[in-house]
């Protein structure tokens, strides 16, 4: 079921947390926060969304390092009931699509829950002070990959990193829905 990221809540700050990556350490907000910014994005394995657009999250990524802006992956869906989504999985997911990022693992679903996530992928862009500048999309590309399509993730944070803003307007990401556990 496809979903839409809420509108950037300009300011709103980071929740902190403690999330085991696929790499098996422990990783806070803190431990990975950028010099001049931090993006965490919101994805899985399976969603064909995330899939359409992984490598170029991934470049982009590498990319905004030269900016100060470090990143940051979650997986939250309920790996019970999707099992492409599970621990294994993504540490397979994480070295086929080169992730230099720590891809971390929220099995009980408290930052997803915390953080208001959406959808997959769901990318939250934070100022060097942690403070929300952007909740876009990576660009115009949807189930599948749209060609030249301007990067509107790379370019909204590289406008952060510079200024400690990101861009007033902005379309929110869309994506399949989170997977949630039965409550």
């Amino acid at each position: 079921m496809a979903a839409t990221a809420a509108i950037c809540d300009f300011g709103w700050k980071a929740k902190d947390f403690t999330l085991k990556g696929t790499d098996g350490k422990t990783y806070s907000l803190a431990d990975c926060a950028g010099e001049n910014g931090t993006l965490v994005a919101f994805i899985c394995n399976h969603c064909p969304y995330v899939k359409a657009v992984i490598d170029r999250f991934v470049r982009d990524a590498r990319e905004l390092e030269a900016y100060g802006i470090k990143t940051i992956a979650i997986c939250s869906n309920d790996a019970e009931a999707y099992p492409d989504d599970s621990f294994e999985n993504m540490q397979a997911f994480a070295e086929e699509h080169g992730f230099f990022f720590p891809y971390l693992h929220d099995e009980d679903q408290s930052v997803a829950r915390a953080w208001e996530a959406v959808c997959t992928p769901d990318f939250f862009g934070f100022n060097k002070d942690l403070e929300l500048q952007f909740r876009g999309r990576l660009d115009a590309s949807r189930k599948e990959a749209v060609s030249d399509a301007p990067r509107e993730l790379f370019e909204a944070m590289k406008k952060v990193a510079q200024t400690g803003e990101g861009p007033r307007e902005q379309i929110p990401s869309m994506g399949c829905s989170i997977k949630w556990k039965a409550a």
